[in-house]
């Protein structure tokens, strides 16, 4: 089993109702932990407890010999991708014009930390608010708040869709999530009618976010995805590397790459990432990472469908590509994908 996950849990979809899901339990020594209806995933996403210390390899292989269970995955880890830690320099680099910029009633779902909803750049930016970790009480506010503000800030710390419509999930405490956590955070993304879902987070392949991945994007959503921050010899980052999720990167204000940022064929496009300042806690703050990366995306991409509604995900991602400014090899390369976002370009490509 590759990658960071829960020691002691494995999530599991079944063709069954909740007797079926019992029998499981029963059948291979497990505890039922949660149990929902995943729309993304189209059937029942079991979170089963080992309470009696099996690798999870092994209940995993166990699981494999029962035909109502369909996927078996662990409940892997997932890390936000904060690097350490005014108009932003991120305007003028990616070709938006402040002073046009708008996302005005465009949806965007964000899932991410808990936020500090009293920062004045946030004002009226938030539409819904979903805590897909209720149990746990919310400490840090920063990341998210950064996020939201990238994209949709008021204000003096104005994002790059004002007026867009913000629905905030929060599913990280302490830089950390698991899979059961985001998939509710997704779901709950995909019935707010949003046209983006900013992932400013990383972890590793799994195929149980592959498919909610696959059937958002399915459902018209553009998916925008932080590419990492864990260095050139990093595995790929996931959900970034699915194909239809796009995949950011974060340059500075003269256009050189991160030198923390994965690298990859994944690596879909290039954004201001490094020392920008942004919305944090109550305050301000100047952040780095593809996390922040992802963020302009997210927002540029708004400004387009503000422009043309009808735009589909598709031809937003064709378009960002076609237009992309070319940066280290001619072509798309491992390091800057296709090159730097162009919105200008992009919004003015048929």
């Amino acid at each position: 089993v590759v990658g960071d996950f829960v020691p002691d849990e494995v999530l599991v979809t079944v063709d069954g109702d909740a007797g079926a899901v019992q029998q499981i339990a029963a059948s291979f020594g497990l505890q039922v932990r949660s149990q929902r209806q995943s729309r993304l995933l189209g059937t029942t996403l079991v979170r089963f407890g080992i309470p009696d210390g099996r690798p999870v390899g092994v209940v995993l292989a166990q699981l494999a010999a029962d035909g109502r269970t369909q996927r078996r995955e662990p409940n892997h880890v997932y890390s936000l991708q904060q690097a350490a830690g005014i108009v932003n320099y991120a305007f003028d680099r990616i070709a938006l014009d402040s002073k046009q910029a708008s996302g005005e009633n465009v949806r965007i779902a964000v899932i991410d930390t808990g936020i500090d909803d009293t920062n004045p750049a946030l004002s009226g930016v938030i539409a819904g608010q979903f805590d897909a970790m209720p149990d746990v009480p919310i400490e840090k506010r920063d990341h998210g708040t950064s996020i939201d503000g990238l994209i949709a800030g008021v204000g003096a710390l104005e994002g790059m869709a004002p007026g867009a419509k913000s629905y905030h999930a929060r599913a990280f405490e302490g830089g950390k999530s698991t899979m059961d956590v985001i998939l509710s955070a997704l779901d709950w993304a995909a019935e707010q009618d949003v046209r983006i879902i900013n992932m400013s987070f990383v972890g590793p392949k799994n195929d149980l976010l592959g498919v909610a991945c696959r059937n958002a994007r399915a459902l018209g959503m553009v998916l925008v995805a932080a590419a990492g921050n864990n260095g050139p010899k990093a595995p790929y980052g996931y959900p970034a590397a699915f194909d239809g999720v796009i995949a950011v990167t974060a340059t500075d204000a003269k256009d050189g790459l991160m030198p923390q940022a994965n690298r990859g064929a994944y690596v879909f496009i290039s954004a201001p990432g490094v020392e920008m300042v942004a919305p944090s806690g109550a305050g301000s703050d100047v952040v780095t990472g593809t996390s922040f990366a992802a963020a302009i995306v997210s927002g540029a991409i708004a400004n387009l469908i503000h422009a043309a509604p009808d735009r589909s995900a598709d031809d937003i991602e064709k378009a960002l590509a076609a237009t992309a400014r070319d940066l280290g090899p001619k072509g798309r390369d491992n390091d800057f994908g296709y090159g730097l976002l162009d919105i200008k370009a992009a919004a003015a490509k048929d």
